[in-house]
């Protein structure tokens, strides 16, 4: 009886614990459900989830165009970037090189600092040597970036031949231009100071550059007259060393026989033609002045020497270079002077009292090379022996009948015409 009521009470536990799970898993599938569609199954709202699925793929589709313009704009960027990242690199590269000079110039600068200041023993006698040759400044085509892409383009060895003119020197320019081609020297240019001039240089197939626009120069320029527009030079050629071109000057009344860049030193500062005639006047000389009244003192010892030619000069892109162009310059905008006497004053007069001396290196450049008209027609063509040397140049600066001569000249040296020069006075009438 007693296991009777076991099994009954057996089956009874069995029966409700059936009951408490069925509950507990009907309360957790509600639960569920209940998550899973918190509107219930017949909710009259589906067409606004419809409408939210449609409003869904049209947001996807704005979305998509927002990003597609997205993407172009970063392309966009990304090409802008790009050339940005290749300008600094061209820049980069620019500044590098420019370092490299400054380097080299800090490190020839250095050296002669060194050998002025640092305390040595002299050598044996006649081996002390001083140092000569100033460092060239680094170059810097900020100053002028069109006439640095010029000068790139035509410039040798970065030497270069440049003379100025006008329309008044037209015919002399031509010939000056011809006789160039003729030599074979490549790397010369005019700088037109009138456009007339710079059409005629086009024509011609002659290198040319015309200044940015400047009415105090301008007017020199295009109605000055010789004197006028050589003092112009001096402005000008300040460029040119700024760039790091060395410029050998050149007036239109020469003519060439020989490329003069085969004939240089390049030892100084400025390398200069004389107006001297022979070697006393050319390279200096004693020169005893006489005063009686002075009587046992009556002799004073000077030194003398012709001046040299500003019309005909290789100047260096040096520190002293650009500062003997801006003194010129300066005292023609001041005064109402010759250049080319103020060129020599510049040069030659040392320190004193009042004055800073100007501390460049000059050389005279060989007077029967490097000849002027003096020489020529005075001493050379009277001389069988002179008349066989073949002179660099011919500068026709002592005579007034400048284009007759020239054409004398060419055909003298270059053409063989032996009495070519003959006609001509020494002097002029």
């Amino acid at each position: 009886m007693a296991l009777g009521r076991r099994d009954k009470n057996l089956q009874s536990s069995m029966r409700g614990s059936r009951i408490m799970a069925a509950i507990g898993i009907g309360i957790a599938v509600g639960c569920v459900f209940a998550f899973l569609f918190p509107r219930g199954f017949f909710s009259t709202n589906q067409p606004i989830q419809v409408r939210r699925v449609s409003d869904s793929n049209s947001e996807v589709d704005a979305a998509s165009c927002e990003s597609s313009e997205k993407i172009d704009l970063l392309k966009s960027d990304i090409r802008r970037l790009s050339d940005k990242n290749a300008e600094l690199k061209r820049q980069v590269r620019e500044l590098n090189e420019k370092m490299r000079l400054a380097e080299q110039g800090n490190q020839h600068a250095h050296e002669q600092v060194v050998g002025l200041s640092k305390p040595h023993k002299a050598g044996p006698f006649g081996t002390v040597k001083s140092l000569r040759t100033n460092p060239t400044v680094v170059p810097d085509e900020t100053v002028n970036p069109r006439l640095a892409k010029i000068l790139a383009e035509i410039a040798v060895r970065k030497e270069i031949i440049v003379a100025l003119a006008n329309s008044n020197v037209k015919a002399m320019l031509e010939l000056w231009f011809t006789n160039i081609k003729k030599a074979g020297i490549p790397n010369y240019l005019v700088v037109a100071l009138d456009d007339e001039i710079l059409e005629f240089c086009k024509a011609n197939d002659v290198p040319v550059y015309q200044r940015d626009r400047d009415e105090s120069v301008d007017a020199i320029g295009k109605g000055g007259g010789n004197h006028a527009v050589s003092g112009l030079k001096f402005r000008i050629l300040r460029e040119f060393l700024q760039l790091g071109y060395s410029v050998l000057l050149s007036d239109v009344d020469i003519i060439f026989m020989q490329n003069p860049f085969d004939h240089l030193h390049r030892d100084s500062d400025v390398e200069s033609m004389s107006d001297g005639h022979n070697n006393m006047t050319a390279y200096g000389f004693d020169d005893v002045f006489d005063e009686p009244a002075m009587g046992w003192a009556r002799y004073a010892h000077t030194m003398r020497i012709w001046v040299y030619n500003s019309g005909f000069f290789y100047i260096r892109p040096t520190v002293p270079s650009i500062e003997l162009l801006d003194r010129v310059a300066g005292r023609l905008a001041r005064e109402n002077a010759w250049d080319q006497a103020v060129f020599n004053e510049e040069l030659f007069f040392p320190t004193h009292p009042g004055y800073t001396g100007l501390h460049a290196s000059k050389r005279t450049m060989d007077f029967y090379l490097f000849m002027n008209s003096k020489v020529l027609f005075k001493t050379v063509r009277k001389d069988a022996t002179l008349k066989k040397i073949k002179p660099v140049i011919v500068h026709v600066n002592y005579h007034p009948d400048k284009y007759p001569r020239m054409q004398a000249v060419i055909d003298f040296y270059l053409n063989g015409k032996q009495d070519a020069l003959d006609p001509f006075p020494d002097g002029s009438q």
